[in-house]
C-alpha cells in the first residue's frame, strides 16, 4: 500500500521586526550638600503622650517636623520627618520635692527615604501645671533678642508661680502637643538638585 505524507511547506526566512532601540537612560541625579546651623529652630509635633508618672529616663519619644526648614531657597529638613529622642530627666515631683518636671532631648533626624542624622537640640522641659521651661526660644521666634528677653522673664516667672503652688500633678506632653527646639549643633542634609 501507498503511505500519504504530509505535505511539506518551503521555509520562509525567519523574519522579525526589528526591536525599538532602548530610550536613553534618564541623567543621573545631581545632589547637593545643605548646612542647616546650629541656631535653627525645628517646629515639632509629639507622636505620643509622655508623663513624669510613666516614663523613665531613656524612653522613646518621637515627633514630626510641622513645618519645612529651609536653608536659602531649598528644603533641607520637610515637615513630616520624624525626629527621636529620649527622656532625659525624670522627677515625679511631691509634697516635700515641689513640682513635678520632664525633659526630652533629641537626638536623631529621620529623613523620608529613610536616611538618619544625628541631631543636638536643646531640650524640651515640661513642668506640673503646664509651666514649660524655654520661654526665650519662643520670644527669640517672635520678636528676635528683644523677644528672648521677654520671653526669657515670662517662662520664668510661669515656672516660679508653678513652684509657689507646690503642684504635685504629673508633667505631662500630650500627643499632638507642639514644641520649638533649638539646635546645637549644625547638621549637614543632602538634597537631590531641582
Amino acid at each position: 500500500m501507498w503511505e500519504t505524507r504530509p505535505s511539506v511547506q518551503p521555509s520562509a526566512p525567519d523574519y522579525r521586526e526589528p526591536e525599538p532601540p532602548a530610550p536613553a537612560p534618564p541623567p543621573a541625579p545631581e545632589f547637593v550638600d545643605l548646612t542647616v546651623p546650629s541656631d535653627a529652630v525645628l517646629g515639632l509635633q509629639i507622636e505620643r503622650t509622655v508623663s513624669s508618672e510613666l516614663a523613665r529616663v531613656e524612653d522613646r519619644v518621637d515627633a514630626r517636623v510641622t513645618r519645612d526648614l529651609r536653608v536659602g531657597d531649598r528644603i533641607a529638613i520637610p515637615a513630616g520627618s520624624t525626629v527621636r529622642g529620649s527622656v532625659s530627666e525624670v522627677d515625679r515631683g511631691g509634697r516635700v520635692k515641689g513640682k513635678a518636671r520632664l525633659a526630652i532631648k533629641f537626638h536623631t533626624i529621620v529623613l523620608a527615604d529613610g536616611t538618619q542624622l544625628p541631631l543636638k537640640t536643646d531640650p524640651v522641659v515640661r513642668e506640673s501645671g503646664g509651666a514649660a521651661i524655654g520661654g526665650a526660644i519662643l520670644g527669640a521666634i517672635l520678636g528676635g533678642g528683644k523677644g528672648a528677653a521677654i520671653g526669657g522673664a515670662v517662662g520664668a516667672g510661669a515656672g516660679t508661680a508653678a513652684a509657689m503652688t507646690n503642684d504635685r500633678n504629673p508633667a505631662t506632653l500630650a500627643a499632638g502637643t507642639t514644641v520649638t527646639v533649638r539646635m546645637q549643633a549644625p547638621i549637614t542634609v543632602t538634597v537631590q538638585k531641582e
